[in-house]
């Protein structure tokens, strides 16, 4: 025992003078430049207060579900909030989680079988790379949104093969090109899946939706904790697949139900975002704003994450404290979290922000890069 204890210390000692030490903090006051709220729903007065209507009218909203939803944990709202989203994104069935990683844990994990290859992009989400771990598939990477390197590898393949891509990808800021892996995923029979977790809301319902991709994408994950300010996510899919996962998934089978609460909180989001088309509109202006300034980015001119690769953590971290010290909240990623040379900082840009603080961001990211 005091061994192990020893080899943690070792663990986090190192990574303490490399600078690298993750910590809890408490949220700070400060321009937000860091956050997925993308639409500003999570501090939006007028949809709090349409949540605290529905807790006023049903108290019971807020108990809660007593188990898994095979057991105890099932309800009214939990089914009519499924088909209501099935509905609106143009899906066969919907089966909500508890979290986006709850519903990637799920499908990797249970889907692909140890005959299956899952073909990931190397920038996919930690939880497509843990739900794999869970099975017995065969695990290859791609180059990121490379076409070409994916089409050599499904060449290669003799039996069924899964193909895992976010439409919008967190670190890079970069979309996809998601209608052309859909086509080659068909050309080979291959089964895709998309994880939306950062283009729902920011593009309506999603790229899928935008694209009308639903009859090629084997499902897809949209999450709640970013542009809709909620939590929990939703994965489409056919109603086989959807009833495959309540039988085999464990993520699923073996998860206390949300309370009805989070489920409700989902539903009354949608209905906030079909009525407030303005706010990704002012969203995109800012992008705009941001990308005026000509700061060098890897990531694309219409996403509301931007990267900017500061390649040296000491330098990086001296930006970033720079910019705190003027009162904005940045997000930096050090190496190895990303590879080494391509540390950068992950700025999020939200409706909420204005002209002035995105010129006067762009302005000390500029000085600091000069000098």
């Amino acid at each position: 025992m005091l061994s192990n204890s020893s080899h943690f210390q070792e663990s986090l000692d190192k990574r303490k003078e490399e600078g690298t030490l993750r910590r809890l903090k408490l949220q700070s006051d400060g321009i937000d430049f860091y956050s997925n709220d993308y639409l500003g729903f999570a501090r939006s007065k007028e949809l709090q207060y349409l949540l605290l209507q529905k807790i006023t009218d049903n108290p019971q909203l807020l108990s809660g579900s007593t188990g898994s939803r095979l057991i105890s944990g099932n309800s009214d709202i939990a089914v009519s909030v499924e088909k209501d989203i099935a509905q609106k994104h143009q899906f066969e069935s919907a089966l909500l989680f508890p979290s986006g990683y709850n519903a990637n844990l799920a499908l990797f994990s249970t889907l692909p079988s140890r005959h299956d290859t899952v073909i990931v992009d190397e920038q996919i989400h930690r939880s497509v790379h843990d739900g794999c771990k869970l099975s017995n598939a065969k695990k290859l990477k791609f180059k990121h949104n490379d076409l070409k390197d994916l089409k050599n590898i499904l060449k290669k393949q003799k039996n069924h093969c899964y193909i895992a891509i976010e439409s919008l990808y967190s670190m890079e800021g970069d979309f996809a090109p998601i209608r052309e892996i859909a086509s080659l995923a068909s050309k080979y029979k291959a089964s895709l899946i998309v994880d939306e977790a950062h283009a729902f809301g920011v593009f309506g319902y999603g790229l899928i939706e935008q694209y009308q991709l639903q009859h090629q994408i084997s499902a897809a994950v949209i999450t709640y904790g970013k542009a809709l300010g909620s939590h929990g996510a939703t994965i489409l899919c056919r109603e086989t697949v959807k009833s495959y996962l309540v039988n085999f998934a464990s993520p699923f089978i073996y998860t206390t139900s949300a309370q009805d609460f989070q489920w409700m909180s989902i539903k009354t989001g949608y209905e906030f975002l079909d009525q407030n088309h303005h706010l990704a509109i002012q969203l995109q202006n800012n992008i705009k704003t941001f990308r005026s300034r000509n700061l060098q980015s890897p990531s694309a001119e219409a996403s509301p994450v931007q990267a900017i690769i500061i390649p040296d953590n000491q330098r990086l971290k001296s930006l970033q404290d720079a910019l705190s010290e003027e009162g904005f909240l940045t997000y930096a990623i050090y190496s190895p979290t990303v590879k080494a040379g391509s540390e950068r900082l992950r700025i999020c840009l939200h409706s909420f922000n204005t002209e002035e603080e995105i010129v006067k961001l762009t302005g000390i990211i500029e000085e600091f890069i000069e000098n």
